[in-house]
């Protein structure tokens, strides 16, 4: 093989191997993107408004795991949120449990990042279907006292 001859050989092997490792570079990268596209989407975050101002008297509240407890130590002193202003979280879709000293109840964000909760809740909270959970009760049962909400559905 002469110079010429080689070199064009040289140069088409060359071609050749950057067309193939450009083929497999886009495999690879077009599998990471699916796998980023796919964490993403479990890692997606949503700004759900909770509310808790209707509660009379002014108490304290938290959602574990996400907000400072209300059972560490004196409420007055602690970071745990006062129901007298609506508190924004970043939520991911998944299930979790409003507390508070007298009142709890699970609710979950769905992936579209709306809020659920079971029906037997509407006296007591709002929201289903919007990014804004409601909290308007103190108690579910009144212990003795006046309740809150409609016996009657």
């Amino acid at each position: 093989m002469n110079n010429v001859t080689q070199r064009r050989h040289l140069k088409r092997t060359a071609a050749l191997a950057v067309g193939a490792f450009a083929s497999l570079l886009a495999v690879a990268t077009g599998g990471l993107t699916a796998q980023a596209d796919g964490l993403q989407a479990e890692e997606r975050t949503y700004a759900i408004t909770i509310d808790a101002t209707a509660i009379v008297s002014q108490s304290w509240w938290h959602v574990p795991g996400v907000t400072p407890s209300i059972w560490t130590s004196d409420p007055e002193t602690s970071d745990a949120y006062r129901t007298t202003e609506p508190r924004l979280l970043q939520l991911q879709p998944g299930r979790y449990k409003f507390i508070s000293f007298t009142f709890d109840f699970p609710f979950e964000v769905t992936p579209a990042g709306m809020v659920e909760y079971a029906p037997s809740l509407n006296q007591c909270v709002e929201g289903r279907g919007t990014s804004t959970l409601i909290v308007r009760c103190k108690r579910t049962y009144p212990y003795g006292g006046t309740p809150e909400y409609s016996l009657t559905p």
